[in-house]
C-alpha cells in the first residue's frame, strides 16, 4: 500500500492554476484624425513569453503582445496586453520543467492573448488583428540548438524568454 501511495506522491503535476490578464495598455496618439485616413495600416507585431518561479512548484509565465500599427508615418495605434497564468509544476526534472514553462504555459495562454488583443484594438476603432498561430515547440527547438551551436565558454549578453524559463525550471529543480 505504502508503494502505491509513494508513486502516486510522485506522479508528475501539471496544472493551471489561473489565468488572467496581468496588463493592458492602448495608445492613440493621433486619434481622432487618424480614423480620417483610407490608407491601409502596416501592422507590426512582437511576442515575448517569459516564466518566474513564485514558490515551491508555482509558475507565472508571461506572454506580452505588442501590436503598433502605422499609416504613413504615425502611428495609428499601439497596443500591449500581458496575459499570465499560474502553473503548479512539481514532480519533473528540469529539463520537463523548463520545456513545460517554454511551450507548454505560452502554448495555453496563446489562445488568450490572441483573443484579447483582438478585443482591445476593435474597441478602440479600427479593426480586430487576428495574431498567427505560434508554433512555441518550434521556437524553444531552434533555441536549444542554437545553445548547442555555441561554445561553452561564450557568454550571452542578455537573457532571452526561454532562458528566463530554463531558469525557473533550473530552481523548480
Amino acid at each position: 500500500m505504502s508503494d502505491k501511495n509513494t508513486q502516486q506522491a510522485a506522479a508528475p503535476v501539471f496544472n493551471i492554476q489561473r489565468i488572467y490578464v496581468k496588463g493592458a495598455v492602448l495608445d492613440m496618439p493621433n486619434a481622432p484624425a487618424i480614423f480620417l485616413e483610407q490608407d491601409r495600416p502596416s501592422i507590426q507585431v512582437r511576442v515575448d513569453a517569459t516564466s518566474v518561479k513564485l514558490s515551491e512548484g508555482a509558475f507565472e509565465t508571461t506572454v506580452t503582445a505588442a501590436v503598433t500599427a502605422r499609416l504613413k508615418d504615425r502611428v495609428a495605434f499601439e497596443a500591449t496586453i500581458r496575459q499570465a497564468g499560474i502553473f503548479d509544476i512539481r514532480n519533473v526534472d528540469a529539463a520537463q520543467a523548463e520545456q513545460l514553462l517554454a511551450v507548454s504555459c505560452p502554448s495555453l495562454l496563446f489562445p488568450y492573448l490572441r483573443t484579447s488583443i483582438a478585443d482591445l484594438v476593435s474597441r478602440s476603432g479600427f479593426p480586430p488583428i487576428h495574431l498567427a498561430d505560434i508554433n512555441f515547440l518550434a521556437l524553444y527547438q531552434h533555441t536549444q540548438a542554437q545553445r548547442a551551436a555555441q561554445p561553452s565558454n561564450e557568454a550571452q549578453s542578455e537573457p532571452s524568454s526561454t532562458d528566463a524559463a530554463q531558469l525557473a525550471a533550473r530552481q523548480a529543480a
